[in-house]
């Protein structure tokens, strides 16, 4: 039997410069659990936000005002919408759960399937960089309970 030689060589410069793949690294977001739900090519902190609840705002389609964002989103799907009012009129919602604890980590105002619409929205607080940590603004504008019983 004929002996097997392989070889490899590495091979890399510190005088080149990063190429565009290089350059666009994908970010991950888990959920509080531990679950990995986003991966996208920019960092949450750099999307804009939604004044309403300050939701995340991901573009799912470009057009005059911007490109489209890169992403795949890992969660649950609800079929049923949920009616939020929102100053006086009502906003239809499609949430995203967490496939493992099913808290819920966003949605958008059109049916399924996922990216169906112009945006879709991740909650304040719902995801984190660090998977087993709690986010920062995770509890962002709760009043703590001074209830002695």
């Amino acid at each position: 039997m004929p002996k097997v030689v392989s070889r490899s060589a590495v091979s890399s410069s510190t005088d080149a410069k990063p190429t565009a793949s290089a350059a666009a690294a994908l970010r991950v977001y888990y959920c509080i659990c531990g679950e990995f739900i986003l991966v996208i090519e920019k960092s949450l902190a750099a999307l804009p936000r939604r004044r309403t609840d300050g939701a995340y705002i991901i573009r799912c389609r470009e057009n005059e005002t911007g490109k489209a964002v890169i992403f795949k989103l890992n969660a649950s799907t609800s079929v049923a919408p949920v009616l939020v009012e929102r100053s006086g009129a009502y906003e239809r919602q499609y949430g995203f759960s967490c496939p493992r604890c099913n808290l819920l980590v966003g949605y958008q105002y059109t049916p399924l399937p996922v990216k169906s619409g112009p945006y879709l929205y991740i909650l304040k607080g719902a995801l984190t960089h660090a998977q087993g940590q709690v986010p920062k603004d995770a509890f962002e504008g709760l009043e703590e309970s001074n209830d002695t019983a």
